[in-house]
């Protein structure tokens, strides 16, 4: 990968508090983003994916009186990336093992 190729062609980050009703404005947030750079193929799937990482965030993320952000960025080579950043201290963990049912 060459340096151009990393470098976002387009850039959106916005901060949420703990509620509710921010993982809506989450979703407009990025609809909005998908619509100003002209996305629409699989826009269905990328704001399930934000509505889904933003309320796992308020849920168990994030602490009482902190809050949560979202970043959203394409790269030149048509690569879109989601990021939701939670400001709780845990790290992730999975409840069973893999390969076990």
């Amino acid at each position: 990968m060459n340096g151009e190729e990393s470098v976002p062609l387009r850039f959106r980050e916005r901060f949420f508090p703990r509620e509710r009703a921010s993982v809506r404005l989450a979703r407009v947030f990025v609809g909005r983003a998908l619509l100003d750079w002209g996305i629409v193929v699989r826009m269905d799937d990328v704001l399930l994916c934000a509505s889904e990482l933003a309320a796992n965030a308020v849920r168990h993320g994030v602490p009482p009186g902190r809050g949560y952000g979202v970043r959203l960025w394409r790269e030149r080579g048509g690569s879109l990336y989601l990021e939701v950043h939670d400001s709780g201290g845990g790290v992730p963990r999975l409840l069973r093992e893999p390969g076990r049912d």
